[in-house]
């Protein structure tokens, strides 16, 4: 068994860590609370965008004003990939770079092999990780993800939008965690570009009824100035939802650490009483048998 002192060392490096890891945990939470706000207020409105984006673009031309919905053959994929900067949150980045490595190897496998697959990582820790290792990174974008806004990432749209109508790539997608709660977060892989047409609905196999728009001042203005719009909020909505999954998976790791500490703590303090204990039984014999031979 362990000596007193060792155990007492012990005892006060897990407390030391235990403060670290709840302080974590409450920034986290703080965090948690402002970045849940801001991607809960902004789904409705990009979501609507997204039903009106879809519902005009099947109803309209592949003119150049919507380069964006045109569909290639998918020969060069993109894929921007969406992590965090720091560590300590589970498994919120593994997923993520699980989720990369499993699309490369499965269903852009010959796109891989023929060198064909570019990656955008928005995320230190993909970014080092898909570096190191050589994969095609032709941006990194990590300060998007220091106190993200619609403006930082207007740039990074205007790239992804510029890339496709030229047709530099035929597919982008998105891979991402989204928020559902402090304890989950869903893995999504989402088709940035081309923008895809509205789909039959899942229960009945009809079509999706399309609204009927008036196009005013016309159609190509309108279509000019929102899918660019559309585009830009959706890559702004998995920036958001990925940094309060982020805190959401940090504030539960965090949470989990702090109790694992504690039932640690209990423990040592188990072994150090029963040290204790040995150790003054110990003494108590000694005086005995001290005693015992001064009679003798």
């Amino acid at each position: 068994m362990a000596g007193l002192k060792e155990v007492r060392i012990r005892i006060a490096s897990v407390k030391s860590t235990q403060q670290i890891t709840n302080a974590m945990k409450m920034v986290a939470a703080s965090k948690l609370r402002k970045s849940q706000t801001a991607i809960l207020r902004l789904r409705p409105y990009a979501a609507k965008l997204q039903e009106i984006l879809q519902n005009m673009s099947s109803s309209i031309d592949d003119s150049t004003e919507n380069c964006y919905s045109i569909q290639h053959e998918p020969k060069k994929i993109l894929l921007v990939v969406i992590s965090s900067n720091r560590g300590l949150c589970g498994g919120f980045n593994s997923n993520i770079i699980k989720a990369t490595i499993g699309l490369l190897s499965n269903k852009y496998a010959v796109q891989q092999s023929e060198g064909n697959v570019s990656l955008i990582c928005i995320g230190r820790k993909v970014s080092e990780f898909f570096t190191k290792r050589n994969y095609q990174v032709i941006k990194t974008h990590d300060e998007l993800l220091e106190k993200s806004s619609y403006e930082k990432i207007i740039p990074v749209a205007g790239y992804l939008m510029k890339v496709f109508a030229e047709k530099e790539f035929d597919v982008i997608q998105i891979i991402y965690n989204q928020f559902k709660n402090a304890a989950v977060q869903r893995l999504m892989v989402e088709q940035y570009l081309p923008i895809q047409p509205v789909t039959p609905s899942i229960n009945t196999g009809k079509p999706v009824m399309q609204a009927d728009y008036i196009f005013e001042p016309d159609k190509e203005t309108i279509i000019r100035e929102l899918i660019p719009k559309s585009l830009r909020i959706h890559l702004y909505q998995a920036i958001l939802d990925s940094f309060a999954s982020e805190q959401g998976a940090r504030m539960t790791a965090m949470q989990q650490a702090t109790d694992n500490a504690q039932e640690l703590i209990k423990q040592l303090q188990v072994s150090y009483n029963k040290a204790r204990q040995d150790a003054i039984t110990n003494q108590l014999l000694e005086i005995v048998a001290g005693a015992e031979a001064l009679k003798g």
